[in-house]
């Protein structure tokens, strides 16, 4: 599960704050491996965000946003997202 350590406290979608490309993101609870040998996620960073959805100059991060794991590379899985605001 990854979580951001830097929302942007200053723009709220649903009472929450929003979060944008480079707000670095921690991952707990990674049990991958490559070739048997454990090779945990540890940070995501984030290579695709919004087009035309902006905060503070910076893309914010949507639902067909993409990221990479580090150390390892591997693509995160977007699974729960709010569903009320729709960028692009």
């Amino acid at each position: 599960m990854a979580q951001a350590t830097a929302p942007n406290p200053r723009v709220m979608a649903v009472g929450m704050p929003i979060v944008t490309m480079t707000a670095p993101h921690a991952i707990a609870g990674c049990v991958f491996n490559i070739s048997g040998a454990p090779s945990p996620c540890v940070t995501a960073t984030w290579i695709v965000g919004a087009v035309r959805v902006m905060a503070s100059g910076m893309p914010v991060l949507i639902q067909t946003s993409q990221a990479v794991c580090a150390p390892n590379g591997t693509p995160v899985i977007i699974s729960v997202t709010q569903p009320r605001v729709i960028g692009t």
